[in-house]
């Protein structure tokens, strides 16, 4: 829903007073796009997730348990950051994709006049008796 022109005059000034009161704290909210955000993040489990590598790498080469359980534990912790990362830098990109599924989901309204489970279950019970009767 686009904004009146009353909201619109407001909004800028929000915006021209956030730049006189604070200039940085404006520019880096301005220049701050959530994506580059996760995708840092991303790039960040990657990271972490080698050393995770090398941990467990240098714990089995050492003979030292305690290091490559460690490694494990790091490359663990570093693959669910990035797939919950990933997850939310791609919901971004596709908000559909979400509401699609919840409308899948979601069961229709069952209007008063429809029977229950039961009754139906009843009703072929009663055809197919009378189906076979004949």
């Amino acid at each position: 829903m686009p904004l009146s022109e009353h909201e619109q005059r407001q909004l800028e000034q929000i915006e021209q007073a956030l730049y006189a009161d604070h200039p940085r704290l404006a520019r880096v909210m301005r220049a701050k796009d959530p994506k580059v955000h996760y995708r840092r993040r991303v790039l960040h489990a990657s990271v972490g997730f080698l050393i995770g590598i090398g941990a467990l790498v240098a714990g089995v080469f050492l003979k030292y348990a305690w290091l490559s359980a460690a490694g494990f534990v790091i490359m663990l912790l570093c693959i669910v950051w990035a797939i919950a990362s990933y997850r939310r830098m791609a919901a971004m990109v596709l908000p559909e994709r979400g509401s699609r599924r919840r409308e899948r989901t979601q069961r229709p309204a069952r209007d008063s006049t429809s029977s229950g489970l039961m009754e139906r279950l009843e009703e072929r019970w009663r055809r197919r008796q009378e189906g076979n009767s004949r």
